[in-house]
């Protein structure tokens, strides 16, 4: 993975952790034990500390920054999702943070919250925990549901799962020309983790039989 210093300040790793060989990591990073960051995120502690929590995943395409003197955090547990750019921010344990969302400095989300996808979370913002945040700019919507905190949770599984089978097995190999005879699947299927449209929409439809 491309690892930069800058004022001698050199990024930490913690172990069981997966980054992606493709991710940049820049100075005052902070990166706990058993976490997954994907390929083509940024997390640029050049200005100031970014600190991720022991578990926690930074899917692909993100991007994590600060002012000046001031802290970005993800504690343990954190799900942020593809395309999501944070900057001086808080976010709680099993907190998810939705697609291509932005959240501002000073905005807190608080444990277990969810922002939803495409959001606008201001500066300053105080979600609190366990509710959804949604909206440009974002607002508080309601507490979450058990079905959503649940699917959010295992959610955060899964990637901890996806961090140990990728350093375990991923490599980087000349593609094939054509599709083999009898093509496997990855190791994870259907079962592992739906979309949570998927999961009500079966709840309702195990309702009305």
């Amino acid at each position: 993975m491309p690892s930069y210093e800058i004022d001698g300040i050199v990024p930490v790793v913690g172990s069981d952790t997966f980054v992606h060989p493709t991710a940049v990591l820049i100075g005052d990073v902070i990166i706990g034990n058993g976490c997954y960051i994907g390929p083509l995120a940024s997390l640029r502690g050049d200005f100031g500390r970014i600190v991720v929590g022991a578990g926690s995943n930074v899917q692909d395409g993100c991007v994590l920054h600060s002012f000046p003197g001031r802290d970005l955090v993800l504690d343990p547990g954190s799900h942020i999702a593809h395309g999501v750019v944070l900057h001086g921010c808080t976010v709680g344990s099993g907190a998810m943070v939705g697609m291509n969302s932005v959240v501002m400095d000073g905005a807190r989300i608080g444990a277990g919250g969810l922002v939803g996808a495409g959001s606008f979370v201001p500066a300053d913002l105080d979600v609190p925990a366990g509710h959804l945040v949604a909206g440009s700019p974002a607002k508080v919507i309601r507490e979450l549901d058990e079905q959503t905190a649940a699917w959010q949770a295992n959610g955060v599984a899964v990637y901890q799962e996806l961090a140990s089978r990728s350093l375990a097995t991923l490599r980087e190999v000349e593609p094939r020309v054509s599709v083999e005879v009898d093509r496997r699947r990855v190791s994870t299927d259907r079962g592992v983790s739906a979309p949570l449209h998927e999961l009500r929409r079966a709840v309702v439809e195990g309702r009305t039989r």
